[in-house]
């Protein structure tokens, strides 16, 4: 058994996703019981208003957890348990600049994928290290489970220069579908399903799922996949419909194609950016992007709500809800905690788990976590397909991580170059070049 209970720190107090996570930590207490949680964020100002909603919303729903908010890394992070980083260096201003400067020439411009996230990918190293650094200074025992994006870059760089450090790179992604693939086959909780799983972070693919009887699901979610992609459940229209922005309606719809490309597997969503590029671009509005539909909807009512409660001086009727997502990170503390041996697909240095690829790669795979960490669940040869596509992605995720520690303009043109959503080495030149100018300040002087 652990502790009795356990201290955490969000890194990230000032995200939109703050107080999503911070309900679900309380929802949870009965099998992961927290005695103190503290809020992290260089963003003051920003910061204090997520805070102050929550410090409220604790005060009337949880007086007995010891609740703070700082700024100062030794306060945040001296005798915790557990840091949970989602960081966003830059917030979505500069989000909205990796999205509308690829466009510019006819290239996807998305958060992750692509020059996007490369630029992202840029920005996000040195926070998640720095965060890395003042855990391991102020409480050498607690674990970071990290889900900063772009986790592929971020977690490469953390295995070239934090190799021995205790951090898990996880994404919420897979969990998601899961749930949907859940539904597809009437199975009620996504945490039932049994599944082999290989790829890199945002790049991955299924290749077998069954029930916790066994039974074998993936002829089920094949049918669904070839006629509505990950559609199923999800109302657009009528008294229940769902309220589910554009981006992500296109997104799993086209989730079907996807899977045709590869109909002995089941795909990840984002492999949309890779595989159909064209298609993106047609469907982007360089001068609306995700970005855009992010800051008019959840970051303006997020910020809105919490507010209201701060000007009530109460959170009885609050709009906050639990991230349901969120409780993935809550199973894999318990995992680390308690030593439950659970299954988690997790980003780990492959190490042979797909045996005939880069076992330097940061893949990510189903591993069983306990107390001392995770161990690999081998995935076995994978098909030349996937192979040559995580070859030519991961090389562009190697090539980004070494451009941030040596300063080098050369490999990050090759990087971008060597991207499968950039058509050319002089698209890729134009598109650094403006990024350079856009990212002063975020990214290492480039020589």
């Amino acid at each position: 058994m652990g502790k009795a209970s356990y201290a955490v720190t969000i890194a990230g107090g000032g995200s939109t996703f703050t107080p999503g996570i911070a309900l679900m930590l309380l929802e949870e207490r009965d099998r992961f019981p927290v005695n103190k949680i503290t809020f992290y964020d260089n963003f003051a100002e920003r910061q204090e208003i997520v805070a102050r909603a929550c410090e409220i919303y604790f005060r009337e729903n949880a007086p007995e957890i010891e609740f703070s908010y700082t700024t100062d890394p030794e306060t945040a992070f001296t005798g915790t348990d557990f840091v949970l980083a989602h960081i966003r260096v830059g917030l979505y201003a500069m989000r909205e600049k990796d999205e509308k400067i690829p466009l510019k020439y006819g290239v996807l411009g998305q958060e992750t994928c692509g020059p996007g996230g490369i630029a992202y990918g840029m920005r996000s190293i040195g926070g998640v290290i720095e965060i890395l650094d003042y855990m391991e200074k102020y409480s050498p025992d607690a674990w970071m489970l990290n889900y900063s994006n772009p986790a592929a870059i971020v977690a490469e760089a953390c295995r070239v220069l934090r190799p021995n450090s205790k951090i898990i790179n996880i994404c919420d992604m897979p969990v998601d579908l899961m749930d949907k693939m859940a539904y597809m086959c009437g199975v009620r909780d996504r945490r039932e399903l049994q599944y082999s799983y290989y790829g890199l972070n945002h790049f991955g693919w299924w290749s077998k799922i069954f029930d916790k009887d066994g039974n074998d699901l993936m002829p089920e979610i094949k049918r669904h996949m070839a006629k509505n992609g990950y559609m199923d459940g999800i109302e657009l229209t009528g008294e229940h419909a769902q309220h589910v922005e554009e981006s992500w309606i296109h997104t799993f719809e086209k989730a079907k194609d996807v899977y045709a490309v590869d109909p002995d597997t089941i795909p990840n969503t984002y492999l949309k950016y890779y595989l159909y590029p064209d298609y993106v671009v047609e469907t982007s509005n360089p001068e609306y992007t995700r970005a855009n539909e992010v800051m008019d909807g959840r970051e303006k009512k997020v910020f809105g709500e919490c507010q209201r409660i701060i000007d009530a001086g109460t959170a009885k009727g609050c709009g906050f809800e639990a991230d349901a997502h969120a409780t993935y990170i809550v199973d894999l503390a318990c995992a680390l905690a308690e030593n439950t041996m659970e299954r988690f697909l997790l980003i780990v240095p492959n190490e042979g788990a797909v045996f005939n690829f880069d076992p330097t790669a940061m893949v990510e795979v189903p591993c069983i976590v306990g107390k001392n960490g995770y161990e690999r669940i081998c995935q076995g040869t994978i098909p030349q397909f996937q192979k040559g596509m995580m070859e030519q992605q991961v090389s562009v995720e190697k090539l980004v991580v070494q451009a941030w520690v040596e300063g080098s303009y050369q490999k990050l043109w090759q990087a971008l170059t060597l991207s499968k959503t950039v058509p050319s080495a002089k698209v890729a030149k134009l598109i650094l070049d403006d990024l350079i100018e856009a990212n002063k300040g975020y990214w290492p002087e480039l020589h």
